[in-house]
């Protein structure tokens, strides 16, 4: 289900806009027969008023309205499912997004040139599928996989320390989460691409590794940074410092990442300042196996306005065929009430 011009359905802003109109105008009339005396007297001099038809008249038209909106947007329902099959890999990204990762060694730093070079691979993606988690002391999804490769960006662009409150960098759990992200389907290259600046504290790593090649995964390890150090900005201007006072420094842990890399049947790829480590990355997934990749889609949307025209013209005659006036035997048994508490 979906509508060919959902612009439309803004207009239905108007219906709570006609209700609060029309009980302005109730309260205008109420406050208009109060000035002729008693309220309910008043009402006794017109025994052929309806209190509830009006509002029911009122809110039939309002439905009706509300139904010729949908219509404009124009309602349509799929009516045919085919499977497309494409051509293809399946990656996983895993980035690192401890604070860390914010040195600016790399520039404009760590994390901006690891979502700029994620970006660019994304940009050249045309039947793969891709997922995404992030992780520092704890691991968790992001983007399940997928072929949507917009909302990849849009996530990549969000990651940020601030979505894992527990820091440090936890290379093994993530690509433990990521060994278990993969689809089902048999023969397809696979890639772990875990972007990082190797500072890995937990430990594990190597066993995930081997792990995921035992599983048919290739691990392909980004180093972001230098070997040198960096101080890590903490967003005022200045330097995160320790328990001492001392400015916190941060190097690439070139050596672990390389070993995860070799031990996960992947390759280790520097990050720095060039665009090498790009033209590299895209060269290795260009050499994982391909096989088909099948995706189930709705074709052939068919107009359903048919449907919501006949209910729009239900409502239209149930309104006119509703009088304002009470009904002849309402009205003859307010008429009995009256003589029988007349007698009374």
């Amino acid at each position: 289900m979906r509508f060919e011009n959902p612009t439309y359905l803004y207009l239905l802003i108007i219906i709570p806009v006609f209700f609060l109109l029309r009980f302005w105008m109730i309260w205008r009339q109420h406050k208009a027969l109060k000035k002729w005396g008693d309220y309910e007297l008043t009402l006794h001099q017109m025994p052929n008023r309806s209190r509830h038809r009006p509002m029911l008249k009122f809110c039939l038209i309002m439905t009706a309205i509300a139904l010729i909106i949908v219509i404009l947007a124009r309602p349509q329902m799929g009516s045919k499912i085919s499977k497309e099959k494409r051509n293809g890999i399946e990656a996983i990204i895993c980035l690192d997004i401890s604070n860390s990762m914010l040195a600016e060694d790399v520039r404009p730093s760590r994390l901006l040139k690891s979502k700029m070079l994620m970006e660019n691979m994304v940009d050249n993606f045309t039947n793969d599928k891709i997922g995404l988690i992030v992780f520092a002391g704890d691991a968790f999804t992001q983007l399940p996989i997928t072929a949507d490769y917009v909302s990849a960006k849009m996530f990549l662009q969000n990651a940020s320390p601030s979505l894992i409150e527990e820091q440090g960098t936890d290379i093994a759990k993530a690509i433990d989460l990521a060994r278990n992200s993969f689809t089902q389907q048999k023969n397809i290259g696979r890639a772990i691409i875990i972007i990082t600046d190797g500072e890995d504290h937990e430990g594990g790593a190597l066993e995930a590794a081997k792990q995921a090649k035992k599983a048919g995964l290739r691990v392909f390890i980004l180093g972001v940074g230098s070997t040198e150090g960096s101080p890590i900005p903490n967003g005022e201007g200045g330097y995160m410092i320790d328990n001492t006072g001392q400015t916190v420094m941060t190097a690439l842990n070139d050596k672990m990442c390389k070993e995860i890399a070799e031990a996960g049947s992947g390759t280790y790829i520097h990050v720095d300042n060039t665009n090498d480590a790009q033209e590299r990355l895209n060269e290795e997934l260009a050499n994982l196996q391909k096989n088909e990749i099948s995706s189930v889609v709705y074709s052939e949307y068919n107009d359903q306005f048919q449907i919501v025209g006949i209910f729009v013209i239900l409502l239209l005659i149930i309104e006119t065929l509703i009088s304002e006036c009470k009904p002849s035997w309402q009205k003859n048994m307010s008429l009995f009430k009256k003589k029988h508490n007349s007698v009374k």
